[in-house]
């Protein structure tokens, strides 16, 4: 069987870079318009895994903070900066290299213009701090970096940043036009060596031929037909054409950057868990990528053939998995051994069930004559005597499940009471392996 792929740039991705507690973090905090990065004077403290979607003139982006990639101790070493810088010339497709006015030029800021320098990504140069004329006129010093123009930005007040993002989206490709067929696209994502190809392998064979290719693209996603066996969708997959050069890779940092750009051309992730080392930490940030996008997710526990077995274990594990994804656990789990091609279509079964469930459309009629009787049994608690009053319910015609619950007084209605109705609409329709948004407004 000769398989044809289809080709279509990636999500555009850029990555900030830079040495320690140059604004990194408040810079992409600004970008996401949220809080969700840890901003502290320590040199160092970025410790989370910064991710996060951004737009421009109508052009959708995401944005990821370098720093939160770093491994080691509390000192952050020039090693560990230059495995950053690396890596994100090696998976973004525009890089903001941040340096600071008010510390001035340092031989590390010179570090990482060298390394930029050779690489042939498209790099701004930006001076972070800049609050007054005196420290804008100081980012001239810049200029001995090579890297063109420097952009002088304040990341606290954004003066600055309109420039910036109006040249820097120039840069993105257009994916207008491409002309990709309308059928789910699933993703298989997981840690490294967690059976990814092998999967991908084991259903479409090896006879794989590429075609349509885009002039000038380098950074492109795979989209691989499968029709067979009652299916047909397309397999996203974002590795076939990447090379990882001579980096001597953070892994973690890899595959998320990876994971991201899979995810967010997909409809559907198989997220794949290794059975033998179980569920970690990556598993669950990649995950979270997946909630965060609003992807339906369909969880694969990997290599179970090696796991030696007893009369609850698959109980035991499920219970294991969902007590680390709380509160979303309403998530189908297959256990495969892909080596043994031991359930991988009823992976596909599950995916395609979910890829419906995503789509799911409740009329108004319906949403309020099942839930509104609900809700009136167990109403919002009220909040300093005052009484909230859910009236209306609709679905938003968004392309994962959204839901506006109108009512009195929305500011007063909390997350458990959120999440009682997140679940009571689980209950009552099949949105199994799909993040459900909730809205209140006023009525």
């Amino acid at each position: 069987m000769e398989i044809v792929d289809y080709l279509c740039p990636m999500p555009n991705i850029i990555a900030i870079v830079g040495r320690p507690n140059v604004g990194k973090s408040t810079f992409f905090n600004r970008l996401i318009k949220s809080r969700v990065a840890i901003v502290d004077e320590t040199a160092g403290v970025t410790r989370d895994r910064h991710y996060g979607k951004s737009d421009w003139n109508g052009i959708e982006f995401s944005v990821i903070d370098t720093g939160g990639y770093i491994l080691g101790s509390e000192d952050i070493f020039e090693e560990e900066i230059r495995k950053q810088v690396e890596l994100a010339i090696s998976e973004a497709d525009v890089i903001v290299f941040l340096v600071d006015v008010v510390e001035g030029l340092t031989s590390m800021d010179e570090d990482v213009a060298h390394i930029l320098r050779r690489s042939k990504k498209k790099v701004f140069l930006v001076a972070n701090k800049v609050d007054n004329n005196v420290r804008s006129f100081n980012t001239g010093e810049f200029y001995k970096l090579g890297l063109g123009e420097v952009y002088g930005i304040s990341s606290i007040n954004g003066s600055g940043t309109g420039e910036l993002l109006d040249d820097l989206v120039k840069e993105f490709q257009d994916v207008s036009g491409i002309d990709i067929p309308d059928l789910p696209k699933i993703a298989v994502v997981g840690r490294p060596n967690v059976g990814k190809s092998s999967l991908i392998n084991a259903l479409l064979g090896e006879e794989r031929h590429i075609v349509t290719p885009i002039a000038g693209t380098t950074r492109v996603t795979i989209y691989t037909p499968y029709n067979a066996f009652g299916f047909q969708f397309l397999l996203v997959d974002t590795a076939g054409l990447r090379k990882k050069g001579k980096v001597s890779e953070n892994i973690e940092f890899y595959s998320v950057m990876r994971a991201i750009r899979a995810i967010e051309q997909s409809d559907v992730c198989l997220l794949m868990i290794d059975a033998v080392e179980g569920s970690e930490s990556q598993d669950l940030n990649i995950l979270h990528l997946i909630e965060k996008n609003k992807k339906g997710v369909v969880i694969l526990v990997n290599k179970w053939d090696l796991v030696e077995k007893e009369n609850n274990t698959i109980r035991d594990f499920e219970h294991m998995i969902k007590s680390r994804t709380a509160p979303f656990t309403d998530i189908p789990i297959v256990f495969t051994s892909v080596t043994q091609k031991q359930r991988i279509f009823k992976a596909m079964e599950l995916a395609k069930k979910v890829y419906e469930n995503r789509s799911r459309n409740i009329s108004t009629s319906k949403l309020n004559e099942l839930l509104l009787p609900i809700i009136e049994a167990t109403p919002p608690p009220q909040h300093k005597g005052k009484y909230v009053k859910i009236k209306y319910i609709t679905q938003l015609k968004t392309a994962s499940p959204s839901f506006v619950f109108f009512c009195n007084m929305p500011q007063y209605i909390k997350e458990p009471y959120e999440r009682f109705l997140e679940n009571r609409l689980r209950e009552n329709f099949d949105f199994s392996g799909v993040p459900i948004q909730i809205w209140f407004r006023q009525k």
